[in-house]
């Protein structure tokens, strides 16, 4: 099978192609968003095309709102309309849980009225209605993969930040604050990935992807500080005070955000019940092994620094 991926090369386009590379059944074809010729390429012997490619969320909140309608939107539609055209059977878009809600009250389902409130949420959720919106043709499907926060090796996200903190010795300012968050080894993602692609039994439409278990932000410092055999330091400051702080940092884009820090103190529970149930097979990996990999491989990487 051959399987276009867009965004090739970025974090999860790199462990994604890894790992159907290892498969002799597959090969991978990068498609270059930049490219003119994109539209040739994806009418070409394609199989299946992972559209991938996109503007992450700007923690940092400096990007305009239509960097991102024209990166997750505009972009998402032309190779949408290329896939309907090609005679490739299975499209998979990576969008966001972001596109359903940026703030969850108890779990979050694929039953929820989507109410995005930031830029990148209701770009990636107009790209899932135009998706949808579409009409498909006999023997095509479509899947819309909302993954909740991705870790892994090649990731930039705030498990890289704690990583530093305990590292270097740094106590974590924010154990005062009580939460549980969902996440996702990327390698379950890719796993997930390659089976939407290779079997016929698993109906198209949307789906959320997450790890089984939850962990709170107090939890990531300690698996962290195990992983590397360190004690953890953690410093339980007034959670008011850390929410005055961050609030300068908007405005200063400082690292510490408002946006950030709610990524590491809120609560977001996301139920992986209907791919689960999907595809009746457990993941590769326990969200604790999925971390354990994410720190090892941050470790390796900071030893050749």
């Amino acid at each position: 099978m051959n399987i276009g991926i867009t965004g090739a090369s970025g974090f999860v386009g790199k462990n994604l192609s890894a790992y159907l590379s290892s498969n002799k059944d597959f090969s991978v074809t990068a498609i270059d968003r930049h490219s003119e010729d994109f539209c040739q390429v994806m009418t070409g012997n394609l199989n299946a095309v992972v559209h991938l490619a996109g503007k992450a969320h700007d923690l940092k909140n400096v990007s305009s709102p239509e960097e991102y309608y024209e990166s997750n939107y505009e972009l998402t539609r032309r190779i949408y309309d290329a896939f309907l055209k090609s005679n490739a059977h299975t499209f998979i878009f990576l969008s966001s849980v972001k596109a359903a809600a940026d703030k969850v009250d108890g779990l979050l389902t694929e039953d929820i009225t989507p109410n995005p409130e930031t830029p990148y949420g209701k770009s990636k959720l107009l790209a899932e209605q135009y998706i949808q919106s579409q009409n498909l043709p006999a023997g095509k499907r479509y899947f819309i993969l909302r993954p909740c926060i991705i870790h892994g090796p090649g990731n930039k996200g705030n498990i890289n930040l704690l990583y530093s903190f305990v590292k270097k010795g740094v106590p974590y300012p924010l154990a005062g604050f009580n939460n549980e968050r969902s996440f996702l080894g990327v390698k379950n993602l890719t796993f997930i990935i390659g089976q939407l692609i290779t079997r016929n039994d698993i109906e198209g439409g949307i789906y959320n992807i997450a790890d089984d278990m939850a962990l709170s932000t107090n939890q990531l410092v300690d698996e962290i500080s195990r992983t590397l055999n360190l004690k953890p330091k953690k410093w339980k400051l007034n959670p008011r005070l850390i929410r005055t702080l961050a609030k300068v940092g908007d405005i200063l884009h400082l690292p510490l955000t408002t946006e950030r820090l709610d990524k590491l103190t809120e609560n977001y529970l996301v139920s992986n019940k209907k791919i689960k149930q999907a595809i009746n097979k457990e993941w590769p990996l326990t969200t604790l092994e999925g971390l354990e990999i994410t720190v090892n491989h941050l470790l390796r990487v900071s030893s050749t620094d």
